[in-house]
């Protein structure tokens, strides 16, 4: 909290005027406030200097062939350390998923790879499976008949237990057949479930649009337990899925609060947010967690879109660090860094103890090249690091290889129509969905 001060020959603000009445008088003897002090330093803007950079080893952790990604982060953690990949992955397939984007149709979901298959949703929510060959396995299609197909919003994909799990705008949970695609079980949760879900261990973990989080039992379907979120008014489109670990389920809501529970019974063991937004950005009046929360090494890494990343204790929520940059999507954690694509479009490399900036890579901003008209801005996807690379999917069209030692760009590939969705990486092979609504591998 911000203590203001009286000296002797200045002026006072009407808005200071107002806090020392409040306040009584300057200089009486006032009680000490409790409570933990914030410093006031991380409401300004910090600009990163990118003439900075610096090129600091990193160790990385060995790579290995990983068979499945399922989850949008590859796990129930979000994290997959260093799946394998080879130097120069070339385009070997694409397959027709379905719609492509519109002008009021999104593709929003990560793809998800298990069992030989990938399973995707494109623009109309239509779900398909493909075999790693390319070829159409199963389309199924969950808008209800009540419903105008492809005006829904965001859906989710996870995959565990056996069976292929979809969060839909239509306020459900569905599971799949993963052969056929067939239903196995419907909940309704009364609210979209626009992020994917986590599944884990038998149960799956929804956090719903209505910061209302569920533990459902993923054989039959029932609900097992609930627990409740700050409620906001705004958030963003399909918002992050819950982290969860051997003891805890970790929510995010569209509030920017965190709510750990104890995952078998969902007695809640902390709370925390994240707090903060860039000054002078429209976007930053979004308190929404955009990207799901990662954990690693005992921390919970969770960010806004609004400029704002934070490590948390992952034991108690103690607030660790915070920096001034924010993303929509996934970043990665390795070798004691995190990588992300930053709400400036910037591809940036964080020390993960302190929260520094190492490096920042300034990526395409904007899609019109004539200053005056400039208002629309690339989607640059990811990052993963895979094959001793980071990729990041962009919507101009490129994959980008970026080297994470130093950040310097090392490899690029075509994505015709353009990048709708973060790369995945299994079996050795990138998957990446197109804008027109193709899945491409890159291996």
């Amino acid at each position: 909290m911000a203590v203001i001060k009286c000296k002797q020959g200045q002026g006072l603000s009407a808005f200071a005027t107002l806090s020392v009445l409040l306040l009584a008088a300057c200089g009486q003897n006032d009680a000490p406030l409790v409570g933990e002090r914030e410093d006031v330093g991380l409401a300004s803007e910090q600009a990163i200097d990118l003439s900075e950079n610096q090129a600091l080893p990193i160790t990385l952790p060995q790579q290995a062939v990983n068979a499945a990604w399922t989850h949008p982060g590859g796990n129930a953690l979000h994290r997959v350390p260093h799946p394998a990949l080879s130097n120069s992955p070339s385009l070997q397939w694409s397959a027709n998923i379905g719609e492509g984007d519109g002008r009021r149709q999104r593709i929003n979901a990560r793809p998800v790879v298990a069992d030989g298959r990938i399973y995707a949703v494109d623009a109309a929510g239509v779900v398909t499976a493909t075999s790693t060959s390319g070829a159409a396995l199963w389309t199924r299609d969950l808008t209800p008949s009540t419903e105008t197909r492809g005006q829904g919003g965001s859906h989710g994909l996870a995959f565990g237990g056996g069976a292929l799990y979809v969060n839909t705008p239509f306020g459900e949970v569905v599971a799949l057949d993963p052969e056929t695609g067939s239903e196995l079980w419907s909940q309704d949760i009364d609210a979209q479930g626009g992020a994917s879900s986590t599944y884990l261990d038998g149960r799956v973990y929804v956090a719903a649009r209505d910061s209302v989080g569920w533990a459902i039992n993923a054989e039959t379907g029932r609900v097992d337990w609930q627990i409740n979120g700050t409620p906001s008014g705004s958030g963003y489109l399909g918002g992050a899925g819950p982290a969860v670990t051997e003891d805890l389920s970790i929510f995010p809501f569209s509030s920017g609060e965190l709510v750990a529970t104890f995952r078998r019974g969902g007695l809640q063991r902390w709370n925390a947010t994240v707090l903060g937004r860039r000054e002078g950005a429209a976007y930053a009046s979004i308190s929404d967690v955009a990207a799901d929360p990662i954990v690693a090494g005992g921390r919970v890494y969770a960010a806004n879109p609004a400029g704002r990343l934070v490590a948390l204790n992952l034991g108690n929520g103690e607030r660790l660090w915070t920096a001034l940059v924010g993303t929509i999507s996934t970043p990665s954690v390795a070798g004691g860094s995190i990588f992300l694509v930053s709400d400036q479009n910037r591809l940036t490399r964080l020390n993960a103890n302190t929260g520094e900036t190492i490096w920042a890579q300034q990526l395409p901003l904007f899609v019109e090249t004539r200053e005056r008209r400039q208002k629309t801005v690339h989607a640059h996807l990811g990052p993963v690091l895979a094959g001793e690379r980071l990729y990041v999917a962009s919507s101009d069209g490129l994959l980008r290889g970026f080297d994470p030692v130093s950040g310097a760009l090392t490899f690029s590939a075509d994505i015709p129509g353009g990048a709708a969705t973060a790369p995945v990486v299994a079996g050795g092979t990138l998957y990446v969905v197109s804008k027109r609504g193709q899945l491409l591998a890159f291996r």
